[in-house]
This record gives structure tokens, sequence and C-alpha cells, in this order.
């Protein structure tokens, strides 16, 4: 599925999306799996804004039971369940340990029920894990605790609680979002900047559209247009309406990415003054934290993090793993993205992240707030926005995605078909679903594209071709930081990104 922007050029589509994050994908899968004529549109690389920016999760939300948001929580922990389902190469169930400590603000026995009270929530949709392993909740006592965490800090250590939520590749699951539009007649582009909305009878009936690539200009017209563009919204509301007051308030997060992990299990950490919780989450070998949540005002494209949050983060880490385990030269990656919440005053950390479909007064639908665990959801809201006569495509008994599906072939017997080692063929089904042969298929023909494309991780060469005429890599930066994730591994020797700019040129 290449980019081919001919095609934006015939006739009028039934729904333009703009904005090629999780929720814009979502919405185009789910309108072209309505029959619709669909269009989708993303100015930088599909998930280069805030939905590749997460803290990797797919979760009910523990913290916000503090809030009382009991519904919101609910509804994640039932779409969480829904994504490990459709998505199961991408969304994987991980369990998590909470440390308590003697003077914390949430008392032991005020975490052990809040993680009982998250798994009621859940009912049905308990996550299931494979036989003979625990499931559910449960109390770590101390001793064990400090087995299962080396370096924790033992001092006033009470004991903790565990509980399941799930670890997903972010960039990757938008992408197969748009892959699987595509599958279903939907029209999708990268590097497509919209630079202003047309209207008719002052209804929007379509955008004027900039190729950053060919730096040409065209039109696409369509009779609905959804904005999906999540911090970009004020921005997109005041050029199309005028000075209208913020729909959405934007909260900066950081993450780091540390080489190494500490533990397979996850580690939520209450902080020790903002009441925020910040994990340690490994992460392809390695240990992903974070994060901040701070006010944003400044221009969207040029948030990042500043040395004073990665401080925070290492001020906290520090606080919990006193023998300075952690030291900032080692850093192996850190990026910063945008939370689009819903504007409402009070402490970030306390504001709903539930979602909101405003229809302006021009015809244009924006969407805003939500999380990510909620896509599909948010999904099925604005088709009933856009279709307001009609009842959508019941998606809750499945909104499978381009690799979706069970594999059944063992990873043994394949690499031993195709003359690759086990580890990469394990590595490509965990990457790419029931797709990982299409990858292998391109090595039929030319062998060498089963070489490793660098020792800092087991992709193939065979990887970037398919990045590149599958999955509209354009950049050599979609590929390194999107497709296959390379910016998270440490590599001294560059070769990968040699690789990589070569076949892109």
């Amino acid at each position: 599925m290449q980019r081919d922007l001919s095609k934006f050029t015939h006739g009028t589509y039934d729904v333009l999306i703009v904005g090629g994050g999780i929720n814009g994908a979502a919405i185009a899968h789910m309108a072209a799996l309505n029959g619709l004529k669909v269009a989708l549109l993303e100015k930088g690389d599909f998930a280069s804004g805030t939905s590749s920016k997460s803290t990797k999760l797919i979760h009910g939300g523990l913290r916000y039971l503090e809030t009382f948001d009991f519904d919101l929580v609910r509804e994640s922990l039932r779409e969480r369940a829904f994504l490990l389902r459709d998505a199961p190469h991408l969304v994987k169930p991980l369990s998590f340990i909470v440390p308590v400590y003697r003077g914390d603000r949430k008392p032991l026995w005020m975490m052990r029920l809040g993680v009982w009270l998250y798994d009621r929530l859940a009912g049905k949709y308990t996550i299931g894990l494979p036989a003979g392993q625990a499931g559910k909740h449960r109390f770590i006592p101390r001793d064990e605790l400090i087995g299962l965490m080396p370096g924790l800090k033992e001092e006033g250590l009470l004991g903790g609680v565990s509980y399941y939520d799930a670890q997903m590749d972010d960039a990757r699951l938008v992408l197969e979002n748009v892959l699987s539009a595509q599958v279903h007649g939907a029209h999708a582009a990268n590097y497509v900047e919209v630079r202003s909305f047309l209207k008719k009878d002052g209804q929007a009936a379509g955008v004027l559209a900039f190729d950053t690539v060919s730096g040409r200009e065209f039109e696409i017209f369509a009779r609905k247009v959804v904005c999906a563009v999540g911090p970009w919204t004020n921005v997109l509301m005041r050029e199309e309406e005028g000075n209208v007051p913020p729909l959405v308030r934007t909260t900066k997060g950081i993450h780091v990415v540390y080489p190494g992990k500490i533990s397979d299990h996850a580690l939520l950490i209450p902080t020790s003054k903002d009441k925020r919780v910040f994990f340690i989450i490994p992460w392809m070998g390695n240990s992903l934290i974070g994060t901040t949540d701070t006010d944003y005002t400044a221009d969207p494209d040029a948030v990042a993090a500043d040395q004073e949050d990665i401080d925070y983060l290492f001020r906290e880490l520090n606080r919990v793993f006193p023998e300075g385990t952690f030291r900032k030269e080692q850093i192996i990656a850190v990026f910063a993205g945008l939370r689009p919440l819903v504007h409402r005053e009070g402490e970030p950390a306390k504001i709903s992240r539930n979602h909101v479909i405003k229809e302006a007064y021009s015809g244009i639908i924006y969407v805003m707030g939500g999380k990510y665990t909620t896509y599909r959801k948010i999904a099925e809201d604005c088709l009933r926005v856009i279709l307001p006569s009609r009842k959508p495509v019941d998606t809750r008994a499945g909104f499978p995605v381009f690799g979706s599906g069970e594999i059944t072939e063992s990873a043994q017997e394949v690499a031993k078909e195709n003359g690759v080692n086990t580890g990469v063929v394990r590595y490509l089904m965990d990457l790419y679903g029931t797709r990982y042969k299409d990858v292998l298929r391109l090595t039929q023909n030319n062998p060498a594209l089963k070489e490793p494309l660098c020792a800092c991780s087991p992709a193939i060469k065979a990887q970037v071709v398919y990045a590149i005429e599958t999955e509209m890599a354009v950049k050599d930066e979609d590929i390194i930081k999107r497709r296959l994730s390379l910016v998270y591994r440490p590599c001294r020797s560059g070769q990968c990104v040699q690789e990589i700019r070569q076949r892109i040129g």
C-alpha cells in the first residue's frame, strides 16, 4: 500500500479525516468498515505527534479511582479487553507492582482496596493469563517485594500490591489501523498538510491540501470533515472560527529510555510532592521511565523535554532507588508529547480523560480528549455523529487491525523453511502478527534481505523494504522511530541508520 496522491482528486468523499494519530486512524478504519468513501490526511508521518509519545500502556487508569471516575475506568477496562483480543501481537498483558512506604499519601490498606476495586470494575473483562500464572491483583509482602525489585529502597517499606494492565506498541497500533482502513477502501496519505478548509454556503466542503514532499497544492472535496488533531485542535479551530475560547488543554509528558530492565514487572510509584505517579516499565529490553504532567501553551510542533523535566524524573527515581542505580548520562532516548485534554480548570493530573465530539457551525466535527485505550469507542461515537440516521457496524465483537489473527505456525518451522534465525521469526511475529509472512516473502527473490539490519536489534533488511513498499515510510525517521522503533535501542555502529538511509534514498 503505497502513498498515491492521485487518488484524492477523483470525486467527493463521504468523510475526510484530518489527523493521522490514533483517533484519526481509528475513525478512518471504522468509517471504511461502514462502507463510506474515506480520506485520511496527516501533516507529518502517521503517529508522529502525540500518538507515538505515550507511556505505551493500554489501561483502565488505576489512579482515576481517586477522582471517582468509575465510568471511565469501567469503559477503559472493557476496551482494554477488546484490544487484547483485536491486536494480540501489539497489545500484551503486563503485571504492575506498587510499593508502599510508611507515611505515603495512600496507605497500604487503601492500595489493596484500590486494586481489588479495579478488578471488580473489570468484571468479565479481567485480563486472562496463560495457565499456571497468578492472575488479578494480590498483596506482596515486604521481603518478596525486595527480591522482585533489586535496589528498591528498603527503609520504611511496608509491602506492595500487584495488578495487571497491558502494554502496546503505540506507533504500530496507529499504523495498522491506517492499513486496515486502506484494506477497506480508504485513501490515506502522510506528509499532507491542510492549508485551509473549503466552504460551500458556509459549510465545510473539503480542504486545500499541500503535499510537503512534492510541494504541490490540491483540493479534496468531502461531505463531512473530521478534525482529530489532538493538541492542534485550538490552532485549527481559531483559523476556522476566529478568536474562540480554547477547547483543548494541552499538558506535557516526557519519558526517558534507560538501558537494561530492573524487572519483568512494571513499577508504579507515587511521587513525593505533586500527587502524581510515574512508571518504570520494561520496554524492548530496556526501561521506559515517565511521565510528567505540566501545562503547555506554546507551539505544539515545538514541544520538547527540558532539563527540569528530566531532573524531576531522576529525583523521584533516586528517592526510590537510593543506591544510584540510574545516571542521566546513560539515557538512550528522551521524548516529549502533549495530552489533548478537554479544557477544564484544576490540576492537570485531576482533569478527566473523557472525550468530547463537537460539531462546529460549519459542520466540521472536532474530536477532543480521550485516552489511547478508548480509541475504538471514540471512533464509534464519531461515526454516530457522521451518520446520525444510521447505526454503525457493531465493532464490540471485533475491530481487528492489519496483522491480527491467530498464528498457527511454530517459529522453529518457519525459521527452517526460510533460512533465518528462530529469534528473528519470533520478533517478526510479535511486530507484524500474521503479516510476518509478507516480510519474509520479500526474501524469497532477494536472499540478501535476510541479513541483519544491525547488531543493535533483531531487525532484518527486508523490514526496511516492507516499510517503504507497504507501510508508506517516506523518511528515514519514519522507520527508525515508528516502523521499527530503533530509536529505543542503543546502537554504537550506526549501521542500521546507514542502511535505512541508503534504502530510502
